[in-house]
């Protein structure tokens, strides 16, 4: 079995992190709470999150300083930190870029599953390559084969197997790949 991606949730809104917290459960997450900066670096270092989800202003330590504190030690420094804020002023952006955040998400604009996806996404590695299969005859799959010239069934000509979509990854944030036809079989790719 995959071992569950630790997700440290840190707000001191009791409700908001609950939200989250059962959110992220619900999606296969591990979840530990803190509900400030100081309690979050706690947890960070015992803990050791592959992500910390956290807000900006908190009581004791708000999440600047969280970050800037995570930096200092080499047991938290590479941990990934996703600022969550529901006001998203320019500036605010601006002072997380400088720290490292890795995404930047506004609350009032972003719906909860688009967060846990962004965040998901903070795993996919560029260059990663997915192999698909999909079916001939749906949707604009005759139209494909007719512009590409293909056989209408997607089979290799060489060899008759079902042809797959592979697709790597390029630009991670974006969500852009590099599409070919290949062969699983023989190995025939498209040119």
């Amino acid at each position: 079995m995959d071992k569950k991606t630790k997700i440290l949730l840190v707000d001191d809104d009791v409700n908001l992190r609950q939200m989250y917290a059962e959110i992220f459960k619900n999606s296969g997450f591990e979840v530990v709470e803190a509900g400030d900066g100081v309690e979050g670096l706690d947890k960070a270092s015992k803990e050791a999150p592959d992500v910390i989800f956290t807000g900006i202003i908190m009581p004791r330590m708000d999440g600047f300083t969280m970050m800037e504190a995570l930096k200092k030690t080499v047991m938290t420094a590479s941990i990934p930190v996703v600022i969550s804020s529901h006001m998203g002023r320019e500036e605010d952006q601006q002072k997380a870029n400088a720290l490292g955040a890795k995404d930047f998400i506004v609350r009032d604009i972003t719906r909860p599953i688009e967060t846990v996806e962004r965040i998901r996404a903070l795993f996919i590695q560029e260059g990663g390559e997915y192999k698909l299969e999909f079916s001939a005859d749906r949707m604009d799959a005759p139209k494909l084969a007719k512009d590409l010239s293909f056989n209408p069934t997607f089979n290799c000509l060489d060899c008759g197997t079902t042809i797959s979509l592979n697709l790597k990854l390029i630009n991670k944030k974006d969500r852009i790949f590099e599409a070919k036809f290949v062969c699983p079989k023989c190995g025939w790719e498209a040119k």
